[in-house]
């Protein structure tokens, strides 16, 4: 039973592997350092606040930010996305940049919040992501 439970944990947590999401990448032609700079300057122009960077291992997580809904502060229901974004080497001055976007449900109540993933085809903010880093480098 307590298996189970874990199993269910898991797939709440990861909601890209239990929907198949694939995210999208793009590989430039400059140093890892320089690419993670603009890539963290991009993320604030275009509104996305950084929740969590760790540079060794190349990972960024934003906030999430809403879709569309209704958020009251301790009362919200709606859509929102958040994104995950690996930076890693791909050879001499060579850096792939992958770009995965998380689609939820959110219902808050008192604090609360209940997330459900969501299924999209849209690639557009992915896209817009990686177009705005390639222009900026």
């Amino acid at each position: 039973m307590k298996a189970l439970a874990v199993l269910l944990v898991l797939t709440l947590v990861t909601p890209a592997a239990a929907l198949g999401a694939e995210p999208l990448a793009r590989t430039f032609t400059a140093p890892v350092d320089r690419v993670w700079t603009v890539t963290e300057g991009i993320l604030k122009i275009l509104g996305w606040d950084i929740d969590k960077a760790d540079r060794t291992i190349g990972f960024i997580t934003t906030e999430s930010r809403q879709v569309e809904g209704e958020n009251y502060g301790v009362y919200e229901k709606g859509t929102r996305h958040r994104l995950r974004l690996q930076v890693k080497a791909a050879g001499d001055n060579r850096t792939t940049v992958t770009v995965e976007r998380f689609l939820f449900k959110r219902e808050r109540i008192l604090f609360v919040d209940k997330d459900e993933p969501l299924t999209t085809t849209d690639r557009s903010v992915e896209r817009a992501v990686l177009d705005a880093i390639a222009r900026a480098l």
